[in-house]
């Protein structure tokens, strides 16, 4: 799992002269020579308007071309500077937790406004 914004490391075996990766949710970036044959790796930039959900991975090496579905998914985005990754707006998760920590304070302050009450009227 990503996030938009976020860097994707793909790593491709038996591609010698090189080739590319492509994915509706990254720009075509392309996989470096090795003539040694080992494998290659590529990073890309997950667009920062991609929506949320799973994305297939197409290679393009020599010729070959063998896409993998499924192969990532797509979280939120990544807002840069200050404050790092966050997904834009409030999930219902996020809705939930804090109605329950407000709940809490709020029953917590009550709690204690009539314990002190009683300890006053004493």
């Amino acid at each position: 799992m990503i996030s938009r914004g976020g860097q994707l490391a793909v790593t491709v075996n038996d591609c010698p002269n090189g080739g590319t990766i492509t994915s509706p949710a990254f720009p075509t970036t392309r996989l470096p020579i090795n003539s040694a044959g080992g494998a290659l790796r590529a990073t890309a930039i997950i667009n920062s308007n991609a929506r949320p959900g799973r994305y297939d991975i197409t290679v393009n090496c020599s010729g070959r071309i063998l896409t993998r579905p499924g192969a990532f998914t797509v979280l939120g985005g990544v807002r840069g500077g200050i404050g790092g990754s966050s997904s834009v707006g409030a999930t219902p998760t996020d809705m939930a937790i804090g109605g329950g920590m407000v709940a809490s304070a709020v029953l917590g302050g009550g709690l204690l406004w009539v314990r002190r009450r009683s300890e006053q009227q004493n």
